[in-house]
């Protein structure tokens, strides 16, 4: 999972840059890269993402242009079997 926070202090041309870089993301992920699901929060502060990455080094490569404009936190995930009755 990706936690992704919008850093407050972003011009209006850092923002935008933001949005070309999160445009051409979404048009064509990366090789190796699958977006499960993503969300916004309500109050626009940040994004979720599940994402499946071939390995955390090509994350890290594929996160690094926005890391000026988002802070991003990397957290493993799982399935969950057997919560269900």
């Amino acid at each position: 999972m990706v936690i992704n926070r919008t850093r407050p202090d972003l011009t209006a041309a850092q923002y935008q840059e933001l949005g070309k870089l999160a445009e051409a993301f979404y048009t064509a992920p990366p090789a190796g890269i699958r977006l499960h699901s993503d969300w916004a929060a309500a109050d626009g502060s940040g994004t979720y993402a599940i994402l499946e990455a071939e390995s955390l080094d090509l994350l890290e490569q594929v996160q690094t242009p926005f890391r000026p404009f988002v802070a991003m936190e990397n957290i493993q995930v799982r399935p969950l079997s057997g919560w269900r009755k």
